[in-house]
């Protein structure tokens, strides 16, 4: 498309920063065209149109109007805000760190269609569900979708699928066995969680996860997809960190 071109897409707000006194500049995943930053207008005053509309996490139906650099937001009609995730600060920090990797991982100008139906399908289970296991899902998810499939079901070193898997070690990329065991020290439960959610059970993951018992479990496997992720990334997730989740 060239300058000048109107056009309609959906997208969902990354992350957004101040331009000038009223102005932001707002980063979307969008559905159609990947990740694209555009200025929405005024949005900084308290009359503007649609300045909420525009907040990160909002699921939106937008127009774009395109320009040298950077796209205007010329229209922007709420398709969801995540109203039950703005009302609960451990699911806000859970959906921000979604929104985190999504944008790390999303290219300007690359479609990405299948990254962002991920994260809209997770923002929606994690509006939903109450189960912890929401997050790191989409962690262990998107590392699948980008190639970097963890391997659970064999010792990833020597390809043993008749013994106990007891270790699991980012570098390697998955599960080892006893012989071969290095990196972190991983339960048989979590195991079994990791194989649900990377092999099409994720609604079962999620359920065994709302139980209060399973509590520590359900750390282990997030914790181990933060360090997946922040090992794919090359980089620390300020999210993760800052609310310590």
């Amino acid at each position: 498309m060239g300058k000048g071109t109107i056009h309609r897409d959906e997208g969902i707000v990354l992350r957004t920063y101040k331009l000038g006194e009223a102005d932001r500049i707002v980063v979307f995943l969008t559905k159609d065209r990947g990740k694209v930053r555009a200025v929405a207008k005024g949005v900084r005053k308290t009359k503007s149109k649609f300045g909420s509309r525009l907040e990160p996490m909002s699921h939106c139906v937008l127009q774009f109007y395109e320009g040298r650099e950077l796209d205007l937001v010329t229209q922007a009609e709420s398709v969801d805000n995540f109203r039950a995730i703005r009302e609960d600060l451990d699911r806000i920090g859970r959906a921000v760190s979604m929104l985190e990797v999504a944008d790390q991982l999303a290219q300007e100008g690359e479609v990405n269609p299948q990254l962002y139906r991920m994260l809209l399908g997770a923002l929606r289970t994690l509006e939903s569900s109450a189960s912890p296991l929401v997050t790191p899902a989409f962690y262990w998810k998107v590392l699948a979708l980008e190639g970097y499939r963890p391997e659970v079901d064999t010792c990833v070193q020597c390809g043993a699928d008749d013994v106990p898997l007891i270790a699991f070690d980012v570098e390697s990329g998955g599960l080892l066995c006893r012989v071969c065991r290095r990196g972190t020290p991983i339960t048989a439960e979590a195991v079994v969680l990791l194989r649900q959610i990377l092999g099409g059970e994720l609604n079962d993951a999620l359920a065994a996860g709302e139980s209060p018992d399973a509590a520590a479990v359900v750390h282990e496997v997030d914790r181990l997809a933060i360090r997946a992720v922040e090992h794919h990334l090359e980089r620390r997730l300020r999210s993760v960190n800052v609310l310590d989740h």
